[in-house]
């Protein structure tokens, strides 16, 4: 028997690997199943060289749980271990890469700052055992079988043993802490979430069940060339992927490079709602196959993180912090890489079948927009195949429609005018107004809307985005005909104050005089366009409560209605208070403002009315 020290520098290197991996202690089993994976694919590669003489054949992985003995075993029947290596790889190698991988959670403080965890390797089985002990058998005949064990000090106890079968067996002793380790279900979720596409298959087992599951597809979608995938495949591959899925895929990107990096994978385009989603069922991040991280953050572009699908590459630095990424040129390569080929496919499909794409157009804009917004490889090529919608259905390039509108959408500043509504239930009288004088309404209904616009409105400078409701609609698209007001300067005198007086020390409106046409409104309620653009980009992300919008209304008076004339011209005092108030609640109505108790007063005399 011999009995030694592991070559590391200090005698504490088990508590910090505790201290420091702790919130992610399930990753052992990531780690050890690997490098038992390593093991079989080395052997494999040792056996095409002609260096064996018996016959490979398989070849597998077994976990096995023994929860009598408070044990988990991971065997492999891959190229073992001699005398000399287990001293090399367990001894030296691995708790040094223990220590130097350990220094950089010490300089970080935090566990979160490394991407994925990758590579801890065999130390990783302290953060759960109380005692690790291997077994192992080279493929070199004439080598002895090994025994090595630890109990998490920096001694260790090494000796030969009785001939076993070529190949690796870790036996985990699990501490007091860890025992839910020793839970079927438990593992089986593990194993499944790192384990899942990992090359060799992996059985698992355990003492209290009959039999034994295998675990993973060995190979899976984005490893085969797309030639050999039908979109059966593809979709079965995503459901696969996220089986709680219950819908299809729209269409999805197959990647594929090996210079100047490795990467393969497979993009899809799910169908998403009107809103930003990036906490269900995100791209993971494999690497050769083995689960690292849904977290890509560094790694792709924000906008991709609203696809879903596989990420695979060796080649995507792990164990550094995520700040150190965005400076690497692997990563940026990496990131402009995809987001070509994303920007790629959907040009593609809108040159070759824009009927198709503008079906799907409704569940993929917020993925364009964002993209568009934030990344400007992608907004260069984007801005050629993102599509607005009208209100009638129909679908424009930005420079279609700018064609289309040219000549009869201008501002007095001579900048085309792209009219759109938020909503076209809530602002429908306003669209009414617009489609009476023959003018085209977009539908920009996003949360990102207002950040589009901001940039479309900066590369584009002869054009301008107004929201219909922000202004008459004659105030917001230059004509030669001007309304001349009816009334004096002493009736409009008369007729702000009336307003103030009776509407304005409830509501906190600004109040401006217009001259419209007599067939608009006698009262509108605005949030001009600049002061609403100011509101929204602040409030992105959170409620605005609705007495705090009342700063950003205002209220315009028609002088040229009929009602704003009759209120006048109406002798009693008391009638024009009520002229003006009704009118003004069924303005507030008409913007969903009427609301609580004066909403339930303004029903009950309107039924009180009706029962006259």
């Amino acid at each position: 028997m011999e009995k030694d020290k592991i070559s590391v520098t200090s005698d504490n290197i088990f508590p910090i690997i505790k201290r420091f991996l702790y919130s992610d202690q399930e990753v052992f089993l990531r780690e050890l199943v690997s490098n038992a994976t390593d093991a079989i694919l080395k052997l494999k590669t040792i056996a095409k060289l002609g260096k064996i003489e018996e016959r490979i054949d398989d070849l597998k992985i077994k976990v096995k749980i023994d929860k009598k003995n408070k044990t988990i075993h991971i065997i492999d029947n891959g190229i073992g271990m001699t005398k000399k290596e287990v001293e090399k790889y367990i001894n030296q190698i691995a708790f040094s890469g223990a220590e130097e991988f350990i220094q950089k959670y010490q300089e970080k403080n935090s566990a979160s700052s490394i991407i994925g965890h990758f590579g801890l390797g065999f130390y990783s089985s302290f953060m759960i055992a109380s005692k690790v002990v291997i077994y192992t058998q080279s493929y070199k005949k004439d080598s002895p079988s090994i025994f090595w064990s630890c109990e998490g000090t920096p001694t260790f106890r090494m000796k030969e043993i009785e001939k076993r079968d070529r190949g690796t067996e870790i036996v985990l002793f699990l501490n007091e802490e860890s025992r839910e380790f020793l839970e079927y279900d438990r593992i089986l979720k593990l194993l499944q979430k790192y384990c899942k596409f990992m090359p060799i298959i992996i059985y698992l087992s355990s003492t209290e069940k009959e039999g034994e599951i295998s675990i993973n597809n060995t190979n899976p979608a984005w490893k085969k060339h797309p030639s050999f995938l039908r979109d059966k495949d593809y979709l079965d591959f995503y459901h696969e992927l996220y089986p709680n899925q219950l819908e299809n895929a729209l269409f999805w990107i197959h990647l594929n490079i090996d210079h100047p990096f490795r990467l393969t994978g497979i993009l899809y385009f799910p169908k998403i709602e009107n809103k930003l989603d990036f906490q269900k069922d995100r791209i993971h991040l494999y690497k050769n196959q083995v689960y690292i991280t849904d977290n890509l953050e560094g790694i792709v572009p924000d906008f991709l993180s609203l696809l879903k699908g596989v990420i695979d590459s060796p080649d995507i630095p792990l164990n550094v912090s995520r700040s150190h990424l965005q400076s690497d040129t692997s990563v940026k390569n990496i990131s402009k890489y995809i987001t070509r080929k994303v920007s790629d496919k959907l040009d593609s499909m809108f040159r070759t079948d824009r009927e198709n794409f503008q079906k799907k157009w409704e569940y993929i804009k917020i993925i364009v927009e964002y993209g568009m917004i934030s990344t400007k490889n992608f907004f260069e090529k984007a801005k050629n195949f993102f599509i607005f919608s009208t209100i009638n259905g129909m679908f424009f390039t930005l420079e279609e429609f700018k064609e289309k509108i040219k000549n009869f959408q201008k501002n007095k500043d001579g900048k085309i005018v792209f009219l759109y509504t938020s909503d076209k239930e809530r602002q429908y009288s306003y669209i009414k107004y617009a489609e009476d004088r023959s003018y085209e309404v977009l539908v920009l209904n996003s949360p990102l809307t207002v950040h589009l616009i901001q940039k479309l409105e900066m590369d584009y400078p002869n054009i301008s985005f107004i929201r219909i409701d922000s202004s008459p609609i004659d105030k917001l698209i230059h004509k030669e005909e001007k309304y001349s007001s009816e009334l004096s300067e002493k009736e409009k005198e008369n007729l702000k104050n009336l307003i103030n007086t009776y509407l304005m020390n409830e509501y906190k409106f600004s109040v401006k005089l217009e001259n419209l046409s007599k067939k608009d409104s006698p009262f509108l309620i605005i949030i001009p366009e600049f002061l609403r653009r100011m509101k929204e980009m602040n409030s992105l992300g959170r409620k605005i409560v609705e007495k705090d919008q009342e700063k950003f209304y205002q209220l315009i008076v028609n002088t040229n209605h009929l009602l704003i004339k009759k209120i006048l011209k109406e002798p009693k005092e008391e009638n024009k208070k009520i002229l003006i108030q009704e009118a003004f609640n069924l303005t507030l109505l008409s913007k969903n403002l009427l609301q609580g108790k004066n909403l339930t007063l303004f029903i009950s005399k309107k039924i009180e009315d009706l029962a006259k």
